[in-house]
């Protein structure tokens, strides 16, 4: 009956060891994102090498963990750039964002619409815009 035992303890600590890896969690600035219900799941924003862009409910802007000015933004080389936008940040600090990445795909994220399956991980969620030159 003891091995039984040992056997099943070993068999569960086994099982749960193998479960699915959650992503590394990144440094960033917390926003309070809008809601957009045809968002879309953007994996590719929680790769380790993106660039993230926030702005914040006071119009700060942020290039992951970095302060910067919307104009040094067109210096940026990543072709697709996400960008978090707080749902209270002014609309002129997001149009001069828009206006940096000039040439760029900037993928808005947005938080996951209200039909999302939330598993307990929920991945990032945006709509993706191409900014012409």
């Amino acid at each position: 009956m003891k091995s039984v035992i040992e056997v099943c303890l070993l068999g569960s600590i086994l099982i749960s060891g193998t479960g699915a890896q959650k992503p590394a969690l990144r440094q960033g600035i917390a926003v309070e994102m809008p809601v957009a219900g045809h968002a879309v799941e953007m994996r590719a924003a929680d790769e380790p090498n993106t660039a993230v862009l926030a702005i914040t409910a006071g119009g700060k802007v942020f290039a992951g963990i970095e302060p910067t000015e919307p104009t040094a933004l067109s210096r940026l080389t990543e072709k697709t750039v996400y960008l978090k936008a707080d749902s209270r940040a002014p609309y002129q600090t997001i149009l001069a964002v828009l206006d940096a990445l000039r040439g760029k795909t900037v993928v808005l994220l947005s938080a996951a619409p209200a039909n999302a399956v939330r598993p307990g991980y929920t991945p990032a969620y945006g709509t993706k815009l191409i900014v012409p030159r």
